[in-house]
């Protein structure tokens, strides 16, 4: 950087510095320039990471580290946020009204009240949760309440010191997450905020107005969503509690377990079993690295606890429960346990809700079954044999969310839909239920899901799938690689020829995404993309075999493959 550079980087820290709230980001950044202005080179680049761009609001909303200036979460951002959503509902909606509910990470209660005074000096009715919340109760209490819109302070399974803010729409979008154009027009209004008014300014008149416009979302609300998850435990438990399997419980230092434990009690579940190091909210999440059922390291306190207990199932929440993972103990090790994949876990989920509707419905052939375009294809099947529609999306839930007539979608990040007319997205703990239910029920007839998997692999075909995960600190790394493999696509993949389609040009009548997908002959799918929410190459892979073992043995060869072609 020229010296002129350096000096404008600085001005435009000190701004910062005058217009934030928040005296820790403040000393943070007040730290930095100092360092910087002695000639740290280093602090120079962080300085610069921090102010060269502006964490950018899409689909996905708001979602990045913690920190002082424009490309980290801070209550200078999430005010411009609130500032902008809110002058996108009073163009579009006559009295507009909207939900707010924040986690237990870092920081996302004060965002939450920020928020709430913010949309309510605006003229924007808020109904704020009186507490930790779910992701899946905020989704429930948009729709539920008819709003115009809500809004959730999380980041799901990110690593500890990150934040993030989500946005769901009323009205036509069905009070699911936004897409496109609402995404871009509620970024324009933020940049505008962003560009016109300080903290101060836009927080000012709030201070003053906010009360009487502002009304708690608790008992009510909560108790309404408990009722509609507990039917999913009708004809799944055994008789009596007693009788039913023992289930060990996580909440990976989340805010699941006040929502799943009266919950179990209303649908008539035994009483869980519970790790209790990861059992209540805690931003610092001190025993796992990343807070994410699917990393490595991450249930170790869960199988433990299975282990000394004699459980028969581990049932997962992440930090917000929108989320679920189910592990079982493993038949190949002693005293083991194996992980269920997403994709495993909604074949389960998809034949159960398929055989409920069609025994409910006569009209069941209009409904449909819904996955992501990187989940297993077995979906496909599900659906065909119990007369049903199947439909392909995008990754993410704004769009599984959006099918017409659903019934049931999953997404092989460990992500299930189950009763999208009331929850329009991803709910973990009404799928931990359902989950529960069949669970119970095998056991009545002395059988196990290892049991029920092999029956549905004959029903619907034996498919393998898993997923390499490439995560970076320099995001040009994913790019690069993505380039490359667009330049000099593979001729073949572990000796089997394969074909490319570009996903950025679209394919198969879905919108442009970033991504690479390669098939087979033989019905192998590679698919990759990098992340929505991580600094992450990812790349989601597929195979279909005579039997169990030998999808298993084709998936073990398509992985060393794929590992070498990244390498």
């Amino acid at each position: 950087m020229s010296f002129v550079e350096v000096l404008e980087l600085v001005a435009a820290a000190k701004a910062w510095v005058a217009q934030d709230p928040d005296a820790e980001t403040r000393f943070e950044l007040e730290t930095l320039v100092a360092k910087v202005e002695a000639g740290s080179k280093t602090d120079l680049a962080n300085l610069r990471d921090r102010f060269s761009s502006r964490l950018g609001f899409g689909t996905a909303g708001l979602r990045g580290e913690l920190g002082a200036g424009p490309n980290r979460m801070n209550r200078v951002l999430v005010a411009q946020a609130a500032a902008g959503i809110a002058a996108y509902l009073n163009a579009n909606f006559s009295a507009p009204t909207v939900a707010i509910g924040f986690d237990g990470r870092v920081n996302s209660d004060v965002f939450a009240a920020d928020s709430a005074a913010i949309f309510a000096a605006a003229g924007v009715e808020v109904h704020l949760f009186d507490g930790y919340a779910p992701t899946p109760l905020l989704a429930f209490a948009v729709k539920h309440l008819g709003l115009s819109a809500g809004v959730m302070v999380t980041a799901s399974h990110n690593p500890p010191r990150d934040n993030g803010y989500k946005v769901y729409l009323g009205g036509s979008n069905g009070g699911s997450q936004i897409i496109a154009p609402v995404d871009k027009q509620i970024a324009s209004e933020i940049e505008r905020v962003a560009k016109t008014a300080t903290f101060e300014q836009i927080a000012k008149v709030a201070d003053l107005e906010s009360a009487a416009n502002v009304h708690i979302l608790g008992a009510d609300v909560r108790l309404a969503y408990r009722q509609a998850a507990a039917k999913w435990a009708v004809n799944g438990v055994a008789e009596q509690p007693s009788s039913q399997v023992k289930l060990v419980y996580t909440a990976m230092h989340g805010v699941g377990w006040a929502t799943v434990e009266p919950l179990w009690a209303l649908a008539g579940l035994q009483p869980l079993e519970t790790v209790t190091e990861q059992l209540h909210p805690d931003g610092d999440f001190p025993t796992v690295a990343f807070p994410n059922p699917e990393e490595p390291g991450a249930l170790d306190l869960a199988f433990a606890k299975a282990s000394a207990v004699g459980a028969g199932v581990i049932l997962a929440n992440d930090p917000d429960a929108d989320r679920l993972a189910v592990a079982v103990a493993d038949v190949l090790a002693d005293g083991g346990w194996r992980k269920l994949t997403g994709d495993e876990v909604g074949l389960i989920l998809a034949d159960e809700i398929a055989s409920r509707f069609s025994a409910a419905d006569a009209a069941g052939n209009t409904a449909a079954l819904a996955c992501s375009i990187v989940s297993s294809s077995a979906l496909a099947r599900v659906a065909a044999a119990n007369n049903l529609k199947f439909v392909e999306t995008l990754t993410g839930f704004k769009w599984i969310s959006k099918v017409p007539n659903l019934i049931f979608g999953f997404e092989e990040a460990l992500g299930y839909c189950i009763d999208p007319q009331v929850v329009p997205d991803k709910d973990g703990i009404s799928a931990a239920v359902l989950m529960a239910s069949i669970v119970n029920r095998l056991a009545a007839r002395g059988e196990t899901l290892d049991d029920l998997s092999a029956q549905l692999g004959e029903k619907y075909g034996f498919f393998a799938t898993g997923q390499i995960s490439i995560r970076v600190t320099d995001l040009s790394v994913i790019g690069a690689t993505m380039a490359r493999l667009r330049a000099e696509p593979p001729a073949d993949i572990g000796g089997n020829a394969v074909t490319l389609t570009d996903l950025a040009l679209g394919a198969n009548g879905l919108p442009p995404t970033e991504g690479l997908r390669f098939d087979s002959a033989d019905g192998r799918r590679v698919i990759v993309r990098p992340s929505g929410t991580e600094p992450k190459l990812k790349c989601y892979l597929q195979v279909e075999g005579n039997s169990a073992a030998d999808a298993r043995a084709g998936l073990s060869e398509l992985t060393a493959a794929m590992q070498a072609l990244l390498a």
